[in-house]
């Protein structure tokens, strides 16, 4: 692969520059991420707890933007530096597989520890453990304001038809409605995929590598989401995350497709919501389903047996049941331990519960490196389709073969 090519390239570089290692500090732990500042806090308090009963032990978290995260972790680790662990979504695994960046866990591990952990939290690839996860989702739900839905729907036609009800009740200005039914980022082919499933539709073939894009499903859905804009207008002539995300918290508009990365948010500003899983499309009878991606810890090649142990003590006190729980309470995401589904605050919590249901009805996200090439490909006909310059037949096409192409190029 010319990844791994760049990477041998990289080595020499920077063995050139003599950098030295970057794990060989017997009491230092450090660990890279791509958390958002309120996740940032929640891991700073409990390494604070943490380093407060190990005197003598530094535990370090460095946040990172996520591309700069992901190839400064695999120029970094196979120079023989790099943190000592690395934080995020599963969906990197493959690459990092690929590097040989990660190192296999499997061994780490006792059977009885592992079995606490749900399968969704524990990420195999190639027969083999690379990630163990404090978070299972990092998948869209429908989110609502309770001012204006007191029950979500729960097919796409009672969302066509509640979206108008609201934009009728409340009026319109110029011809927008005052307050949109539904906005979401109709710009990323990521929140294209739960319509794309909806009509029968996956990313891959069996095999789990070979796109499969141009399809009678990528056609209705390309054709649906435009038609949600064009026919039905119930969502924004324009709308990126950033304007879905301020209609939402402005009011201007009812209900929203967003991760549960942002519903602690909405519920720090004091808004009343709820969370409902994605609608059933009753033309297929399919459910929408969502990516979902466990977040968690993958362990760098270069730690040396000697610091292991701290590795891996460290490791298991930020996956461990009190901070799995402080984690759900602050953020509303949904832990890996079994043993913290029983625990009242979860079970109680209609969002959280109402996650949980959204989890199941989602599917994992691929953590092949091959995804990569199915993004890139997705982007260009998809906002093309939403833009008026390519027809959904034309735009399921072009996406098929860019894909083939750009994992062509990949493998090369």
């Amino acid at each position: 692969m010319r990844l791994v090519a760049f990477a041998a390239c990289v080595t020499v570089a920077l063995g050139i520059a003599g950098c030295g290692p970057g794990t060989d500090d017997a009491h230092r732990v450090v660990i890279w991420h791509q958390m958002r500042p309120d996740e940032r806090d929640v891991l700073q308090r409990q390494i604070d707890r943490y380093m407060s009963t190990h005197p003598g032990v530094t535990v370090v978290q460095v946040y990172k933007e996520t591309e700069t995260l992901r190839s400064g972790y695999i120029i970094g680790s196979i120079a023989g530096q790099g943190p000592d662990m690395v934080y995020g979504p599963s969906d990197p695994i493959g690459v990092y597989e690929a590097t040989k960046t990660i190192r296999p866990m499997e061994d780490l591990f006792t059977r009885d520890y592992l079995a606490d952990f749900d399968s969704s939290g524990q990420v195999w690839y190639k027969g083999h453990l690379y990630m163990l996860a404090d978070k299972i989702g990092n998948h869209l739900a429908l989110v609502y304001n309770k001012k204006y839905v007191a029950r979500p729907p729960t097919t796409d036609r009672e969302l066509i038809t509640l979206c108008q009800q609201i934009q009728n009740r409340y009026g319109y200005t110029a011809g927008r409605p005052n307050v949109y039914g539904l906005a979401w980022n109709y710009t990323e082919p990521f929140f294209f995929i739960p319509f794309f499933t909806g009509f029968g539709g996956w990313i891959f073939g069996p095999d789990g590598v070979t796109p499969t894009l141009d399809t009678p499903a990528m056609i209705q859905a390309l054709r649906y989401v435009r038609d949600l804009r064009d026919v039905y207008k119930i969502i924004p002539g324009e709308s990126d995350y950033e304007i879905a995300d301020a209609l939402f918290k402005d009011g201007k508009t009812a209900m929203l497709i967003n991760g549960d990365w942002s519903w602690a948010g909405y519920r720090e500003k004091g808004m009343d919501i709820g969370v409902a899983p994605l609608p059933l499309i009753v033309e297929t009878g399919r459910w929408c389903a969502p990516m979902t991606s466990p977040k968690g810890y993958s362990i760098n090649v270069n730690v040396p047996p000697a610091k292991m142990a701290l590795v891996l003590d460290v490791l298991k006190y930020l996956l461990s049941e009190q901070n799995q729980l402080e984690t759900t309470r602050a953020l509303n995401t949904a832990p890996t331990r079994r043993s913290v589904y029983q625990n009242p605050d979860v079970r109680n919590d209609e969002i959280l519960m109402n996650s949980l249901l959204q989890i199941q009805r989602g599917r994992p996200m691929p953590v092949v490196p091959e995804m990569r090439a199915i993004w890139d490909a997705m982007r260009p006909s998809y906002q093309a389709v939403m833009g008026g310059t390519e027809r959904p037949e034309q735009a399921a096409k072009d996406m098929q073969s860019l894909a083939e192409r750009k994992i062509r190029d990949m493998m090369e």
